[in-house]
């Protein structure tokens, strides 16, 4: 209906532009014409020569509306497509039967919709296995943001952030636990974020984990250099140095062009032991620039993934599991209603020392962590949270 309106609403911006100018009201004035919400793309001078009008739903939203009559499959079909086109962008090189592995479906399926994607110049089969194109990857970039509206994840965010009142949510659609495109799409999201929250002279903390390492190894693609100090949040855990927080923060502080701080201390020490350790002046030092921190990224995880990186006492773990803990960050468990269940001895940050933090951004997804995350939700002081759309959809859940 509104594009039978578009020679009407030329001649009323010539008759109007004067007092548009005036008031400034350039969306207002377009929104009472067309009677849809729009948005002007250059609001210094929206009406000179040429007005040029976004409406953000009209046009697209009604043609996905008659293709979803004709084609009830669509968005099954363009799901399909895109995961596997996804998937061979983040794994390739990849063989047939690797990527159906990979994405839980049939050989045959994923050949057939291998078979459209090289036909449309978006893969290419070769001797080491299935890459994508450069029209391959376009493609991807361009797709995810229809797909993203087509799934409704902007109305996700606005959801999460509201109902636990956070500066901001980020939605990746998928589920991790199934694809580790989606998760390697988080981490590049969190890398961005960090890179839009950082300023220079500030104190960015980073825990450690798969998640974390990923979220460093995504900063190298986007280079920008800031005078920072990275510290790792808290001790090691004893696992893989790769995963360890003091090697995510060196990693970060790489990537971003600043100067980090290490903490030598094990995390998993009784308190008797691990007080003498942390009253010693170079590790002192280094726990005070901990506490100053102005940003803090970090990953969520649930009770038993953690429990295991700490190496608990199977005794001690079956008591916390008794007491029914989901979730663990900073040395608390707790339980899926946010109460604190257990404590364990820390070095570095503690659950209380976010509410000092200016900007806390937690990183998690998976359908697997969707309890322990919106535990997490519960029960500490956050920002910002990038998630998937597994969990995404379980924390907009009313309970």
């Amino acid at each position: 209906m509104w594009l039978k309106k578009l020679p009407k609403i030329e001649g009323k911006i010539r008759r109007t532009k004067n007092s548009i100018y005036e008031t400034g009201d350039y969306a207002g004035f377009f929104q009472r014409l067309v009677g849809q919400k729009i948005k002007i793309r250059d609001k210094k001078s929206p009406c000179r020569h040429r007005c040029e009008l976004v409406v953000e739903t009209s046009i697209e939203k009604q043609i996905f509306e008659l293709l979803r009559t004709v084609l009830p499959d669509l968005e099954e079909r363009l799901d399909e497509r895109y995961l596997v086109l996804r998937a061979v962008n983040f794994l390739q090189p990849i063989g047939r039967r690797t990527l159906s592995d990979y994405l839980s479906t049939g050989e045959r399926i994923v050949r057939s919709i291998v078979e459209v994607l090289k036909e449309q110049h978006l893969v290419e089969v070769t001797p080491l296995g299935i890459v994508t194109t450069e029209k391959g990857k376009d493609t991807l970039w361009k797709l995810k943001e229809y797909i993203e509206k087509i799934k409704g994840i902007e109305k996700l965010e606005k959801q999460i952030a509201g109902k636990y009142q956070l500066q901001k949510a980020v939605v990746v659609a998928g589920d991790a636990d199934k694809d580790l495109g989606v998760k390697q799409e988080m981490c590049t999201a969190a890398a961005e974020i960090l890179l839009e929250v950082l300023k220079p002279g500030n104190i960015l903390a980073v825990s450690g984990g798969t998640t974390m390492a990923m979220v460093a190894d995504s900063m190298d693609a986007l280079t920008k250099s800031i005078d920072i100090t990275v510290v790792p949040a808290r001790g090691g855990l004893g696992e893989d140095v790769e995963k360890q927080a003091n090697t995510v923060a060196a990693k970060l502080a790489k990537a971003l062009g600043g100067s980090y701080r290490l903490l030598h201390v094990p995390d998993v020490l009784e308190e008797e032991l691990l007080k003498p350790l942390l009253s010693s002046t170079p590790i002192s030092d280094v726990i005070d620039l901990i506490k100053r921190a102005d940003v803090l990224l970090h990953g969520i995880g649930t009770a038993e993934e953690m429990a295991q990186r700490r190496g608990l006492h199977p005794e001690l773990w079956q008591s916390i599991v008794d007491k029914g803990a989901v979730g663990e960050a900073f040395g608390y468990y707790f339980d899926s209603s946010g109460r604190i269940v257990h404590t364990t001895p820390s070095a570095g940050l503690r659950l209380e020392d976010l509410a000092n933090i200016k900007v806390c951004i937690a990183v998690g997804g998976g359908m697997s962590k969707a309890e322990a995350i919106e535990a997490f939700l519960k029960v500490a002081s956050v920002d910002i949270v990038v998630t998937d759309e597994a969990v995404a959809r379980e924390l907009a859940q009313d309970n």
